[in-house]
């Protein structure tokens, strides 16, 4: 279908550039921000899309009367709020934006977990009334500690990365195999329980996740451990978190998400009743809590829309793009292998072949066919680096490539392994993937700043 035949039905409202740049497409934008779930059933069909936050779940039903529609799209990560085995079994594509906030969830975890081993936050409160307790608010420093990540899609590698400064140890745990990376090392659950100082959740809410920070899972660690959820409130059993912080299994507790949250995020005690654990975790000095935010950043509201925007565009106009999209490796950017002592062997390519070298090996400056500057490096590694792991080769490619980005969201739609995340330097965007015999590779979009 062409976007101006495409109806699209707004039932939460998102960032303007959301609506505006669909707009532009020619897509037909219509917004119902305050009718009932059944009003909107009844008018459902008439749209080929649906954009919304959390304001209802999207079950058999609703997608039973929406007999004309062709996606469904979430500004946000999870898709828990939808019947997604349903819609699927309908052909209606289902769309998320995990690459919009992964940024801001692992920020705002890594702050709630510096703020809980620092006592900032009781600190500031005591002050603010008048006590000066240094004793008391003597902090703990987070290097030389081990943090576990379970669930290491976008959001736990995003805090894994933001880790990378410290000197710690970070293990991963998932249930998809050969997740792991340069910033994690993926490991069996005992492993990670056996060895964590610091728990932070990055799981999607299911029927696995549901109530899976309970006692029985606590207890399994060997030490006292710090917990970050930035996940799903109901990941955790709230009655059994108070439990393990009263008797010190739990060192302290940094919650985004809370198990009593209503599904919209729009409150918590309608009836302002409050459980006896809650209370617990509110009069405690050793827990932080915030309203579900930390994804929801002044950049993240704008990358969230954008990230759907693209999608839709995408979906709608591929046959346009194809060229752009389809044109992907551009030419060979580098080989680089293991060498037993590679300043030698470096050098004795300087004397004996005439390289230009440096420290890093050699690069070789020339021009294509349309006369485009371009570049091809010549490198031998250390035999001990850890660069091309979790290849286990002596080897690793580097390919130019035209739209880094858009060539990694294909990929991935392919079923290739995605190494690591992205890397933005001067001299170009990088991503790694691994072939199907476990060859790493790497993929670098350079920029005008790498022909200077």
């Amino acid at each position: 279908m062409k976007p101006e035949t495409v109806k699209i039905l707004h039932i939460d409202s998102n960032n303007h550039l959301l609506w505006e740049q669909l707009q532009q497409e020619g897509f037909l934008n219509h917004e119902d921000f305050s009718s009932s779930k059944e009003e909107i059933e009844t008018k459902i069909h008439e749209y080929h899309g649906i954009v919304i936050r959390s304001r209802f779940n999207i079950d058999k039903q609703f997608i039973d009367k929406a007999t004309s529609l062709q996606f469904i799209a979430r500004v946000g990560a999870g898709l828990e709020s939808i019947d997604c085995d349903y819609a699927i079994s309908k052909n209606i594509e289902l769309i998320a934006a995990p690459e919009g906030n992964k940024n801001a969830v692992g920020e705002h975890a890594l702050a709630m977990l510096l703020s809980l081993l620092n006592n900032l936050n009781k600190a500031d409160s005591e002050i603010k009334s008048g006590h000066w307790n240094r004793e008391a608010n003597r902090g703990h420093e987070l290097d030389g500690k081990t943090v576990g990540i379970i669930g290491y899609g976008k959001m736990g590698k995003s805090f894994a990365k933001k880790l990378r400064g410290f000197d710690v140890q970070v293990l991963c745990h998932d249930i998809l195999e050969n997740v792991g990376d340069m910033n994690a090392k993926q490991v069996s659950l005992e492993e990670l329980q056996t060895n964590a100082d610091v728990l932070s959740l990055h799981v999607p809410w299911t029927l696995e996740t549901n109530q899976m920070i309970k006692s029985d899972f606590i207890n399994s660690f060997a030490k006292p451990f710090w917990l970050i959820n930035t996940a799903r409130g109901k990941n955790v059993v709230t009655a059994d978190l108070a439990k393990a912080l009263q008797s010190g299994k739990i060192l302290g507790a940094g919650l985004d998400v809370l198990e009593y949250e209503k599904s919209s995020f729009e409150h918590l005690f309608s009836d302002h009743h409050v459980p006896e654990a809650f209370q617990y975790l509110l009069d405690a000095d050793n827990v932080i809590l915030s309203p579900h935010i930390a994804g929801w950043t002044f950049e993240s509201h704008q990358k969230l829309a954008q990230v759907i925007v693209d999608k839709i565009k995408s979906k709608y106009s591929g046959e346009s793009k194809t060229n752009t999209i389809e044109k992907r490796v551009t030419g060979i950017g580098g080989v680089f292998f293991k060498a037993k002592d590679s300043k030698a062997l470096v050098a004795w390519y300087g004397k004996h072949l005439g390289l230009k070298t440096d420290d890093y090996g050699s690069t070789f400056w020339w021009k294509n066919k349309e006369g485009d500057n371009c570049s091809t490096q010549w490198s031998p590694f250390a035999d001990t680096t850890t660069y091309f792991q979790p290849s286990e080769k002596q080897f690793m490619q580097n390919f130019r490539v035209h739209d880094l980005d858009n060539l990694l969201i294909k990929l991935k739609e392919e079923g290739v392994t995605i190494v690591g995340e992205p890397e933005a330097f001067d001299y170009g965007k990088f991503g790694w993937v691994m072939d199907i015999e476990g060859n790493k590779i790497e993929l670098w979009e350079p920029n005008d700043k790498a022909f200077l």
